[in-house]
């Protein structure tokens, strides 16, 4: 193991004990309508594409990726369950921009800068054109215990999927070209196109909840997330106790 593997963790450990404590500190910070609401849908909606896209492209892509995804998809959403209209464009494309970038520091390892920053800027100006057009993390908004996918949905997904196919290819051929561009453009469209139309499935599902959770189930759920956090912090004593080699 490096010492940058090892510092992410540790990294992680703590974010996870101040998120815990926030938790704990549910009636603190105005129950049902303070913060909290917010910060329950960014932890949950992070926590899905931090996954999937770590499955599919890697940690050191799924990370950066999946973290701007879920934080500000749940500002959006989190603006349409209080029954408001959704942000002005303006507003939209600073959300396009942050995902756009977070999405081209992902890819910086694998594809190199000249890529990763067109593609970021490809992808940032596609999504600021789908704006335009309506299509929106807020779209067909609801909150149920059911999950549920509709048919704009998943046409917004299957555009997204085609785009950022064509995305790549376009800045294989053209920026820096891939040893095997078909297969790495598939492999990113499929992937965001995936995790997309499953992130949107289960939104009705965590948007209930995040509403609607008791402060007992709150508090447990703060407690749980202390104790990952201190097991992910006390990770590298551990490996000194056993006396790992650190590369």
């Amino acid at each position: 193991m490096d010492h940058h593997t090892l510092a992410a963790v540790s990294i992680t450990g703590t974010c996870l004990d101040v998120v815990g404590s926030l938790y704990l500190a549910y009636d603190l910070l105005g129950g049902q309508h303070g913060p909290l609401r917010l910060l329950t849908r960014a932890v949950t909606y992070s926590m899905v594409f931090v996954v999937g896209y770590g499955l599919g492209l890697g940690l050191f892509f799924g990370v950066p990726a999946g973290v701007a995804t879920g934080i500000t998809m749940s500002i959006e959403l989190n603006r349409a369950a209080r029954g408001l209209d959704h942000y002005g464009l303006p507003w939209e494309g600073v959300f396009a921009a942050i995902r756009g970038f977070a999405v081209g520091a992902g890819l910086y390892s694998i594809v190199g800068f000249g890529f990763a920053a067109s593609f970021a800027a490809l992808i940032t100006i596609g999504q600021i054109l789908a704006y335009s057009r309506g299509m929106r993390p807020a779209l067909d908004y609801t909150a149920s215990r059911r999950p549920r996918l509709t048919r704009r949905q998943f046409w917004g997904a299957i555009v997204r999927t085609v785009g950022y196919i064509a995305s790549a290819l376009a800045c294989s051929a053209f920026i820096h070209h891939l040893d095997h561009p078909w297969s790495f453009a598939i492999r990113v469209g499929l992937v965001t196109g995936i995790v997309t139309a499953v992130g949107v499935t289960v939104n009705p599902y965590i948007e209930y909840y995040a509403d609607n959770l008791p402060e007992r189930r709150l508090g447990a759920f703060g407690i749980g997330l202390i104790l990952c956090g201190f097991a992910l912090q006390s990770f590298q004593y551990w490996l000194a106790l056993f006396d790992v080699r650190l590369t």
